[in-house]
Protein backbone atom coordinates (compact mmCIF):
# COMPACT_ATOMS: atom_id res chain seq x y z
CA UNK A 1 0.00 0.00 0.00
CA UNK A 2 1.41 3.37 -0.99
CA UNK A 3 1.19 6.43 1.22
CA UNK A 4 1.77 9.99 0.11
CA UNK A 5 4.53 11.90 1.85
CA UNK A 6 6.73 14.91 1.23
CA UNK A 7 10.54 14.99 1.01
CA UNK A 8 12.89 17.91 0.67
CA UNK A 9 15.61 17.27 -1.89
CA UNK A 10 17.80 19.49 -4.03
CA UNK A 11 16.78 20.35 -7.60
CA UNK A 12 19.62 18.26 -9.06
CA UNK A 13 18.20 15.15 -7.40
CA UNK A 14 14.77 15.83 -8.87
CA UNK A 15 16.48 16.00 -12.27
CA UNK A 16 18.26 12.71 -11.51
CA UNK A 17 14.97 10.98 -10.64
CA UNK A 18 13.33 12.41 -13.78
CA UNK A 19 16.20 11.13 -15.95
CA UNK A 20 16.05 7.67 -14.34
CA UNK A 21 12.29 7.55 -14.94
CA UNK A 22 12.75 8.54 -18.58
CA UNK A 23 15.74 6.29 -19.23
CA UNK A 24 14.08 3.20 -17.74
CA UNK A 25 10.50 3.91 -18.89
CA UNK A 26 9.19 4.33 -15.36
CA UNK A 27 5.91 6.08 -14.62
CA UNK A 28 7.66 9.07 -13.03
CA UNK A 29 10.07 10.32 -10.37
CA UNK A 30 7.98 8.72 -7.62
CA UNK A 31 8.57 5.28 -9.14
CA UNK A 32 12.28 6.02 -9.60
CA UNK A 33 12.55 6.90 -5.90
CA UNK A 34 10.64 3.74 -4.91
CA UNK A 35 13.11 1.67 -6.97
CA UNK A 36 16.03 3.30 -5.16
CA UNK A 37 14.43 2.71 -1.77
CA UNK A 38 13.63 -0.91 -2.63
CA UNK A 39 17.26 -1.42 -3.61
CA UNK A 40 18.50 0.11 -0.36
CA UNK A 41 16.07 -2.02 1.67
CA UNK A 42 16.80 -5.30 -0.11
CA UNK A 43 20.35 -5.15 -1.43
CA UNK A 44 22.05 -2.07 -0.07
CA UNK A 45 24.87 -2.18 2.44
CA UNK A 46 23.53 0.24 5.03
CA UNK A 47 26.94 0.84 6.61
CA UNK A 48 28.35 1.74 3.20
CA UNK A 49 25.35 3.89 2.28
CA UNK A 50 24.76 5.74 5.55
CA UNK A 51 28.18 5.49 7.21
CA UNK A 52 30.05 7.50 4.56
CA UNK A 53 29.64 11.27 4.31
CA UNK A 54 29.12 12.39 0.72
CA UNK A 55 29.04 16.08 0.00
CA UNK A 56 28.11 16.60 -3.62
CA UNK A 57 27.46 20.32 -3.13
CA UNK A 58 30.38 21.43 -0.94
CA UNK A 59 33.06 23.69 -2.31
CA UNK A 60 30.94 24.99 -5.18
CA UNK A 61 30.26 21.57 -6.67
CA UNK A 62 26.93 21.43 -8.55
CA UNK A 63 25.60 18.15 -7.18
CA UNK A 64 24.36 15.43 -9.53
CA UNK A 65 24.71 16.06 -13.25
CA UNK A 66 23.60 13.93 -16.18
CA UNK A 67 27.23 13.62 -17.23
CA UNK A 68 28.11 11.95 -13.94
Amino acid sequence: MKSATTFEVQQDLIAMLDQAASQYSLSGRDKALRCILDYVAADGNWDEIFGKVRCMRCGGRPGWTAEG
